[in-house]
């Protein structure tokens, strides 16, 4: 199954990058703060760590675009809650993340807010433990990417958001308070 979905998302890709109906073309590179947070946790744990991302962009009108990405996300705990007491409640991602998503914006110039859905995968080593939950995982599993945030500037080009990558299997999400800069790409 999951050999399947990947196999279909890259034909997917592929397809999509030669179509006629694609307006704009760019690249879209992002580098933040990250986090991962079980489901369901006693001590509301947030473990913390580095997101970096890469989208290329293609834009299909003022208010719709697709966007294949590739990333990595690593967080670790430091085994404190968020409130700074001790806890042995954790929530650790170590991965690379790959899948397309929809971003539906809103076609203003200076502050254009947006909301982004998806599917991907991530490939890497996913810890969980609280106290109903008690997963290690090592490989790859699929993820819900989810985002929302705004484009800024006068040609929207700077990307300020927050994105989540939701995994059931794993029984946790990681995200991202994160900042792009997009770059045009030239049509042929």
């Amino acid at each position: 199954m999951k050999n399947t979905l990947v196999l279909l998302l890259a034909v997917l890709i592929t397809n999509l990058t030669h179509a006629q109906f694609i307006k704009e073309k760019s690249i879209n590179a992002q580098i933040g703060f990250g986090i991962s947070s079980p489901y369901e946790s006693e001590d509301e744990i947030g473990d913390t760590g580095f997101f970096l991302q890469g989208e290329y962009v293609m834009r299909l009108a003022a208010w719709v675009e697709l966007k294949p990405y590739v990333g990595m996300i690593t967080t670790s705990s430091d085994g404190e809650d968020l409130n700074d007491n001790p806890t042995d409640e954790k929530a650790e991602t170590k991965a690379f993340l790959m899948g397309g998503k929809f971003r539906v914006r809103a076609p203003i110039r200076w502050v254009a807010p947006y909301i982004e859905l998806g599917i991907g995968a991530s490939i890497g080593t996913y810890e969980t433990l609280t106290s109903t939950i008690d997963i290690e995982k090592n490989g790859i599993i699929y993820h819900i990417p989810f985002a929302f945030g705004l484009e800024l500037g006068r040609n929207n080009n700077i990307d300020l958001g927050f994105t989540y990558y939701f995994q059931p299997s794993v029984e946790q999400y990681v995200g991202a308070f994160a900042i792009g800069i997009s770059i045009p790409l030239k049509n042929r």
